[in-house]
């Protein structure tokens, strides 16, 4: 049995076993999780490693129902812990193991399609406090815009939201070769381990447009890009204000936000 990889889901599958074996020994138990969960199996290259980690217990999701056959068929340890369904979609609550209100932590594993990996990112920053560890592989673009620091051209909105509760570290790039059918681009595998965070100092929801509105006009000051938010005094006061948002550090969004916060952003 073969699963055809699908242009539609963005599927590439992995082919080469010594690149799935490093991807799957870069999970450390960060947080102490004891499940891990795979998006996007396909065909189980990734898998097979992962499962070979007697600390965890696995578990995938799977949209595509071709490869759902093909991995109840071929991969007996997993019964009863394939989720068919679309991790963009599915409540948070019932991850990873679809019982309802679950709350337990579990780690994200998975080389990701390009197409929807950013929106993956977004979710599991949504479930930070659940998720300790994730490790992926990216369209390297990506993974190099996530992992960029202040200054950097790459250096972007998912950049700060996403290192402000996880330390990030770009592991290594992969050639187009390893894959079927190889993609037009480099991919690259990063490493995101939940950070001793869990309070900003400030409001979440206020931060994230803080940013979102910096990085909307990036060659402009934040003092002009910041305009529709109506700073306060105090933050239009603040020398951050004449600096580009890429100049910025995580610490000085939050403590810009704070300044901003007695307005209704």
């Amino acid at each position: 049995m073969y699963v055809k990889p699908k242009k539609e889901l963005g599927q590439h599958f992995l082919k080469d076993l010594s690149i799935a074996q490093r991807i799957a020994e870069l999970l450390t138990g960060h947080g102490e999780y004891k499940k891990v969960l795979e998006i996007g199996p396909g065909m189980g290259v990734l898998t097979q490693f992962v499962l070979n980690d007697t600390r965890f217990e696995t578990y995938v999701i799977e949209i595509d129902r071709e490869s759902v056959d093909y991995l109840k068929q071929h991969f007996p340890a997993l019964d009863g812990h394939i989720l068919p369904a679309d991790f963009l979609n599915i409540r948070p609550d019932l991850l990873p193991t679809k019982q309802p209100d679950s709350t337990e932590l579990f780690a994200v594993i998975g080389n990701f399609p390009y197409n929807i990996s950013t929106q993956i990112l977004f979710k599991i920053l949504d479930m930070r406090d659940r998720v300790p560890e994730v490790v992926g592989m990216f369209q390297r673009e990506v993974a190099q815009r996530v992992a960029s620091g202040p200054g950097n051209k790459d250096y972007g909105i998912l950049s700060v939201l996403l290192q402000a509760w996880y330390d990030i570290k770009y592991e290594f790039t992969v050639d187009p070769s390893v894959f079927n059918p190889p993609p037009k681009v480099f991919s690259g595998v990063l490493s995101l381990r939940r950070n001793a965070v869990t309070d900003l100092g400030c409001d979440v929801r206020k931060f994230t447009q803080v940013v979102k509105h910096g990085f909307s006009q990036r060659r402009k000051t934040l003092r002009n890009a910041l305009k529709p938010l109506n700073p306060t005094e105090a933050a239009l006061a603040s020398p951050f204000m004449d600096k580009r948002a890429e100049q910025l550090s995580v610490a000085q969004f939050v403590e810009l936000t704070q300044l901003m916060m007695n307005d209704e952003l």
